[in-house]
C-alpha cells in the first residue's frame, strides 16, 4: 500500500500538503520567477530538498548499522531551472561529512547514497551527481 499525501489550494498560488500517516503539513508557494510570491518552498524546491534528505538519510541508515559516526553531516543543494520546457535542469548537491572517516567507510557511504530512490526517479537529463566533501572535524 502506498503513502497518501493530500493537497489543498490556499489561494494566491499556495498549497497545503498533508502527510496522511503522520499528519505533518508543509506549505508550498509558486516561486517569484513563476508569478508567485516565493513565500515558501516551491514544488521543485521540495524535489531538491528531497534529493539531499534521501541521500543523507540512506547514509545515516548505513552509519547506524555499521557504527559509523556522522556527527555534523549536512548538505547543501542548489537548484537550477531550465526554461524550455520549464523544469529542474540541475541539482548541485554537496554532502559534508566528517574528515576522520576511513576510506572504507567513505566508499560504503557514497555507494549507499547513490542508491537513493529520489536520485533514481529524476530524469536522466537532470544533472544531479553529488559531491562528497570530507571537511567536518
Amino acid at each position: 500500500m502506498g503513502v497518501v499525501i493530500t493537497g489543498s489550494y490556499d489561494g494566491n498560488k499556495r498549497m497545503l500538503l498533508r502527510h496522511a500517516p503522520s499528519g505533518t503539513e508543509i506549505r508550498t508557494a509558486a516561486p517569484v520567477d513563476n508569478n508567485g510570491d516565493g513565500s515558501s518552498f516551491s514544488p521543485t524546491d521540495l524535489v531538491a530538498g528531497a534529493l539531499g534528505a534521501c541521500m543523507t538519510t540512506i547514509m545515516a541508515i548505513i552509519a547506524e548499522r555499521d557504527g559509523i559516526d556522522l556527527t555534523g553531516m549536512h548538505f547543501r543543494v542548489e537548484k537550477e531551472m531550465s526554461a524550455s520546457p520549464r523544469r529542474i535542469g540541475k541539482l548541485i548537491l554537496e554532502i559534508h561529512l566528517p574528515s576522520a572517516l576511513s576510506e572504507e567507510s567513505r566508499g560504503k557511504l557514497e555507494r549507499g547514497a547513490r542508491t537513493c530512490p529520489v536520485h533514481h526517479s529524476l530524469l536522466p537529463e537532470i544533472e544531479s551527481e553529488p559531491s562528497f566533501i570530507y571537511d567536518i572535524g
